[in-house]
């Protein structure tokens, strides 16, 4: 009977070939004539293992005839091997690689899918590795036992075969240490896959320290921690060294102990065969194949026993990203989701209640109209559910009850792509991707110049942006780190209403900038706001005082709603919270 941790090995070895297949089949025929490369390079190690018997005692005897005609037979045999390995070895290059990058696109495209709740638990800098480190991993390993592994296997049996023919007692004799080898090689590959995982784990975790150190410099230095993060740095680079140090000190104590049974394998071999010639039940050039074909079996061993251990890697790595796989991916439209056709931006909520755990709503019995083209904005404390209301309009979430209806018809019958590009968010942090201010404004769409142009208008970029050296054509860094947080979030302004959008949610998109840039940004906003219906979270009350109505929410609802001037002649939550953040009462 299996121990657990060898029947969790094969099924997991089983889980892998089942999950990576189908990735190979595209490959098919560089596989074959990669296949047949391999064939024929496994072929030749008989043939020289029996050229080398016929050498050795020629040597011995001093019969340069044979000695010359046996080693101008070799040279060509080893021609034809190593042109065959060379044939392997780039053939099966290709699948490999296309493996891994098959393996990657595919958890990327799924990465871009998964639930919002999922992502948050998953830090960046884990992500990253298992979509680099691993996914090569997985790469490398597949090469590896297509290239490597099968061909040292195939040597094995055509070698193991060779010497059963020629003396099969002899043969037997050496077979018999092939199971204690079997089980030590096993032994230490369970031991190894479960010091890889734990070391994976490791640099994963180191991972998301770097990604959040490095984002976070300019707050550590403020804060004088640099002692502080340089001790968190330390601690988990030597959890790192440690997890890795295990891995590699079972690596180590494998080969001296697999090297030595191997040694003492050749050594009884040659005891036994010098018997088998005293007594005559085999000759000298019979030995001498024998011995040169024991030889020939050493190098494939060490092989395996390397290969398999990379193999236990591989799984771990494998594992990692299977686990994006497993991660529950946003709901797909359903069959008879439709498109939207002209929008006017008549917005309905009936009786929205959501929470993202059982129990514990966010909003509970919300009911909202927005005409269309009114401007609304959506106050109250944190938590109040403001945020989760803009993530249902986008429907990354859906409600548990009710209903949200754009010009009368539910988000839940409508295709999700066709909706998003019906409503636009403006971030509170604007994220502005790498390349040129004109593929920042695009963001993936097709449209002119001309159209960018005219969204960099409304959003009141224009000017900065054709002062730039190249215009349109300027380069955005990485993280917009060449553009102040003004410009940046006039960039997402433009790339907002791009297209047209007939519903503009906007995060309080001044909230982060400071008096003049917020000037700028502000008439920006007033241009693309013209003529759409607009939700705005606020948290600086002072910027929505202007909004033609005023919703405030507490505890999931509507608790008041109105212009500035009502809500304040009222003295509710509203004239409360303005009072908190030293608004003039008066009205």
């Amino acid at each position: 009977m299996l121990a657990p941790s060898q029947a969790a090995g094969r099924d997991s070895l089983r889980d892998s070939v089942r999950r990576l297949w189908p990735l190979m089949r595209p490959h098919r025929r560089r596989l074959t004539a990669g296949g047949v490369c391999i064939v024929i390079y496994v072929l030749c190690w008989p043939l020289l293992a029996a050229l080398a018997g016929r050498l050795i005692p020629a040597i011995g005897a001093g019969d340069l005839a044979t000695t010359l005609q046996a080693v101008l037979l070799a040279l060509l045999v080893f021609l034809v091997q190593k042109a065959a390995q060379f044939g392997q070895d780039t053939l099966l290059a290709g699948p490999a690689l296309g493996v891994s990058r098959t393996l990657r696109q595919q958890l990327f495209a799924r990465l871009q899918r998964l639930e919002f709740a999922s992502l948050d638990k998953l830090s960046a800098g884990d992500l990253t590795y298992r979509l680099t480190e691993d996914a090569d991993r997985v790469g490398e390993v597949i090469y590896k036992t297509i290239q490597d592994t099968t061909p040292s296997a195939l040597q094995l049996l055509a070698v193991l075969g060779y010497m059963l023919w020629l003396d099969w007692p002899l043969a037997l004799a050496t077979l018999l240490l092939a199971p204690l080898v079997a089980l030590l090689v096993s032994a230490f590959g369970a031991r190894v896959m479960t010091a890889a995982e734990q070391s994976q784990r490791q640099v994963s975790e180191l991972a998301g320290l770097l990604a959040e150190a490095i984002a976070g410099l300019p707050l550590v230095r403020a804060y004088a921690a640099e002692a502080w993060l340089q001790r968190r740095f330390d601690a988990e680079v030597e959890q790192h060294r440690r997890a890795r140090y295990r891995t590699l000190r079972l690596l180590a104590l494998q080969h001296p102990v697999v090297g030595f049974l191997e040694a003492g394998g050749i050594l009884t071999v040659l005891l036994i065969g010098a018997w088998r010639i005293q007594t005559g039940q085999l000759d000298a050039q019979g030995f001498s194949s024998y011995v040169a074909a024991l030889l020939m079996l050493i190098d494939p061993i060490a092989h395996l026993t390397t290969n398999f251990n990379e193999l236990q890697q591989g799984q771990a790595s494998l594992q990692r990203l299977r686990a994006i796989e497993r991660e529950p991916v946003e709901p797909p439209d359903h069959p008879g989701a439709s498109d939207l056709g002209a929008v006017r931006g008549e917005l309905v909520l009936e009786a929205i209640a959501f929470g993202y755990d059982p129990g514990q709503p966010v909003l509970n019995g919300l009911d909202l109209r927005v005409e269309p083209g009114q401007v609304v904005a959506l106050v109250g404390p944190s938590g109040a559910g403001k945020s989760t209301l803009f993530s249902l309009l986008l429907r990354f979430n859906v409600a548990q009850r009710g209903r949200v209806l754009l010009d009368g018809r539910d988000l839940a019958d409508l295709r999700a792509a066709e909706l998003r590009r019906a409503v636009a968010l403006v971030p509170q942090q604007s994220q502005v991707f790498s390349g040129t201010v004109a593929e920042a404004i695009a963001f993936g769409r097709p449209a002119t110049p001309e159209q960018i142009q005219r969204a960099a208008r409304l959003a009141n970029a224009d000017g900065f942006i054709e002062a730039l050296p190249s215009g349109y054509g300027s380069r955005v860094e990485e993280r917009g780190r060449n553009f102040s947080g003004g410009q940046l979030q006039r960039l997402a302004i433009a790339r907002a209403v791009l297209g047209d959008p007939a519903l503009l949610l906007l995060d309080e998109a001044t909230s982060a900038l400071d008096a003049e840039a917020e000037d700028a940004v502000q008439r920006g906003l007033s241009q693309a706001m013209a003529g759409r219906t607009v939700l705005v979270i606020a948290h600086r009350l002072a910027t929505v005082q202007q909004a033609e109505r005023i919703v405030v929410l507490a505890g999931g609802r509507i608790v008041e709603q109105g212009s500035h001037n009502q809500l304040m002649a009222h003295g509710g939550r509203y004239r409360d919270l303005c009072r908190r953040q030293f608004i003039q009462l008066e009205s």
